[in-house]
């Protein structure tokens, strides 16, 4: 079939199927830009001069539900309200376009947004930093509608190890396999994106429930520390859970690595951020770009590492989560929200069948938070909720 004929396919099973993306931090862009002045930045028109994602590149993209991150960075002093000005954002967002995104608290949710035609919105917490050592803010997190949180960011925290930082707790210390336990009670997600690989096989030891890799690709293609080894995908079937590949060229392009380290010190020499994406911090990037080119990642490289996540883990366990105005650059093909249908029509293209791309792009993500809920609901039945503090388990 030639290329074209393959996209054409592509958006069909997308109409069908579409995208579960695990990871946009639109609601951070938002912040950072202009302080969540959603008037501003209207996605409703094309923002493709300052974000990754408007309304009309989801419809392009074939997005059906979209985790939007909350994602706050570790270093701030007031992570907690900083979360829920993040969750509020998502909030607005949903109660501002409500023709285009629906909220979305359950799998069924999702399947009800997708018979509407709307874009099921989920929340997901990007940090432990987020809850502050405290599982009632856990709680409080998930009442508000987070239906997951990645255990770390890019720092350690009290009770689990990054893949960004020094060994700290050694994996999960007791207090986080309590955070763990106690997300399984309540139905959240554990996302092990971002987390050492001692925390991701601790997690996989404690969990109840199937986990979920937000965004992640895998490790044994491009050899960073925020991707999966292959030991730990090979888990996933007994777990239940799933790997959402990530588009980040740094995360998927091993030549892009020693650039992106080049880079990240550069932005820390200007002042900024190494994570920064505001227009002040994006002209450093672009004349550190000019000075040394950087290698560019393509669909093909974000295919082959999903070909390998399959052969490992299996097509019922793996997924895609972009990380969408949360990077700097994007693989071309993928420059933004609208790209899916490329990445679809390179997998078309590699063999994979109709029915394995539906589990890829809708089905699996489905499947794996109805069975949190399922797991939950029997949890919340033999046991309440745990007032475990840290000090008292970790000393």
């Amino acid at each position: 079939m030639t290329a074209t004929g393959q996209l054409e396919s592509a958006r069909e099973l997308l109409r069908e199927f579409p995208v579960v993306d695990g990871h946009n931090d639109l609601p951070w862009a938002l912040r950072e830009q202009v302080r969540y002045d959603l008037d501003a930045r209207d996605i409703a028109t094309d923002q493709s001069a300052h974000l990754h994602t408007d309304l009309a590149r989801l419809r392009a993209g074939g997005v059906g539900a979209q985790y939007w991150s909350v994602y706050v960075r570790s270093d701030l002093p007031d992570a907690v309200p900083a979360t829920l000005e993040q969750i509020d954002c998502v909030r607005q967002l949903i109660a501002r376009y409500p023709a285009q995104l629906r909220a979305a608290l359950t799998a069924a949710d999702m399947e009800a947004a997708r018979a509407e035609g709307r874009i099921a919105s989920l929340m997901g917490a990007e940090g432990g930093h987020s809850i502050a050592n405290s599982l009632a803010t856990l709680r409080a997190l998930y009442a508000l509608g987070v239906r997951y949180m990645t255990l770390t960011h890019n720092d350690n925290v009290d009770w689990a190890d990054s893949a960004t930082d020094e060994p700290g707790v050694g994996g999960l210390s007791a207090f986080g396999r309590a955070v763990v336990r106690e997300m399984n009670r309540e139905g959240m997600l554990v996302d092990l994106s971002h987390v050492a690989a001692t925390t991701m096989r601790d997690a996989l030891d404690v969990s109840e429930a199937p986990v979920i890799f937000s965004h992640s690709s895998s490790r044994a293609v491009c050899d960073h520390p925020r991707n999966v080894p292959d030991d730990v995908l090979e888990r996933l079937p007994s777990n239940g859970g799933m790997a959402m590949v990530t588009f980040v060229p740094k995360f998927v392009l091993q030549a892009a690595v020693d650039w992106t380290a080049a880079a990240d010190e550069n932005m820390r020499e200007h002042g900024f951020h190494h994570l920064a994406t505001t227009p002040e911090a994006m002209k450093v990037h672009r004349a550190f770009e000019e000075r040394t080119p950087r290698p560019v990642a393509t669909v093909s490289t974000v295919a082959d590492h999903l070909d390998h996540m399959r052969e490992v883990a299996g097509v019922d366990h793996i997924g895609i989560g972009g990380d969408y105005d949360g990077t700097a650059f994007t693989p071309d093909g993928l420059n933004d929200v609208s790209g899916y249908p490329n990445l679809m029509a390179e997998l078309l293209d590699r063999g994979w069948s109709r029915p394995d791309l539906a589990k890829l792009t809708w089905q699996n993500a489905v499947r794996v938070l109805g069975a949190a809920e399922d797991v939950a609901r029997e949890l919340r039945s033999t046991r309440g909720p745990s007032n475990a503090t840290l000090s008292e388990l970790d000393g």
